[in-house]
Parts: C-alpha cells; sequence; structure tokens
C-alpha cells in the first residue's frame, strides 16, 4: 500500500541529486489538493427545489469523500446562455491541507483510481507548466465510502494537486516518486 508521506521522505535524497538543491527546503512539495465540481449543467432545468435537493445530495457526497465541510462556489454574474443568475450556486469544492491531505490522496493512489473503469495510468498531460496535477473522476462512485445504490445523483469532479514545484518536470517527478500512477 502506498503512503504519500513515507513515500516523500525516501523521494528526499533522489530529489535533491536529480534537480541539484542543497537545502532540503528548497525541494518541491505537495502544498495543497483542491477538490472541485461544477452542477450548473445538472440544475439548469430544474425548479429552485429540485436543485436544492441536488446540491444537498452533492454536499454530503464529497464532504464524505473528503472527509471535510464543503464550500458552495457561486456565479460571480449572471449569464443569459448558461441560465445563470449572480451569486447562484454553481458547484462546489473543497481544499485539503496536513493530514486530511495526505489521508485523502492515499485513498485516491490505493483504492479509488484503480476502481475507475478501464483506468490505465494518469497521463503526463495533465500537468501544467508550475508542476501542478489535474485529475479528472467521471463517476463519484469509484470511492468505497460512497454507495452506489443510495447515490441519488452520479457526478464528477476534478482533483488539483499543488505542487511547490518550479516546473513541469520537477512536478512530474515528485509525484512520480510519491507514487502516482503516472504513464511513461
Amino acid at each position: 500500500m502506498i503512503n504519500v508521506k513515507e513515500n516523500y521522505k525516501k523521494a528526499i535524497p533522489i530529489l535533491k541529486e536529480k534537480f541539484g538543491y542543497k537545502n532540503v527546503m528548497a525541494l518541491p512539495k505537495i502544498e495543497k489538493v483542491v477538490v472541485n465540481t461544477g452542477l450548473g449543467s445538472l440544475t439548469v432545468s430544474k425548479t429552485g427545489g429540485e436543485s436544492k435537493k441536488i446540491f444537498e445530495s452533492v454536499i454530503q457526497d464529497l464532504s464524505i469523500i473528503c472527509g471535510q465541510k464543503v464550500v458552495l462556489t457561486k456565479a460571480r454574474k449572471s449569464v443569459a446562455v448558461y441560465k445563470t443568475r449572480a451569486g447562484m450556486p454553481i458547484g462546489a469544492k473543497v481544499t485539503l491541507r496536513g493530514p486530511k491531505m495526505n489521508d485523502f490522496l492515499n485513498r485516491v493512489i490505493n483504492i479509488a483510481l484503480p476502481r475507475s473503469r478501464d483506468f490505465q495510468g494518469i497521463n503526463s498531460n495533465s500537468f501544467d507548466q508550475h508542476g501542478n496535477l489535474t485529475i479528472p473522476i467521471k463517476e463519484h462512485i469509484i470511492f468505497p465510502e460512497i454507495s452506489a445504490e443510495s447515490s441519488k445523483i452520479i457526478f464528477g469532479f476534478e482533483i488539483t494537486v499543488v505542487t511547490t514545484a518550479k516546473n513541469k518536470e520537477e512536478g512530474l517527478e515528485l509525484l512520480r516518486l510519491l507514487g502516482f500512477p503516472i504513464k511513461k
């Protein structure tokens, strides 16, 4: 079973040697994990009561998955094409740090990703130029905490792993050494 915190301790000498860092504090590390979902498309044609039930269901499931309270994201301005009004809830997000982040990443790497359909590894194109990784999850029911039978709605979300890496190469190497299943 892969443990992110233990793997980081093992990765320190490898990262120091590969990138030429003299100080351990300068090494790249995971800063935070942001779990984000947009729900505008699920609630567009629903009435106020129906969309509120959808939001409550999503918030409950996302809170169970992350182990932390979810924050609703609201529309900043009205857009007629998307049928949204300013202040209308359109998504939900959670920012994880510290032990909760490590626990969540361990569950994602060891349990959730292997359970997802046709999973062959994380594509290296999922990294941005600053070394941050974004993993799309199509169905939230791949997490064992959520039972597919009791879930009223199936939704997808994104997991963004924010690192202190200076570039894509450092971020890629850091997460590979931590045990993330990244395709070559």
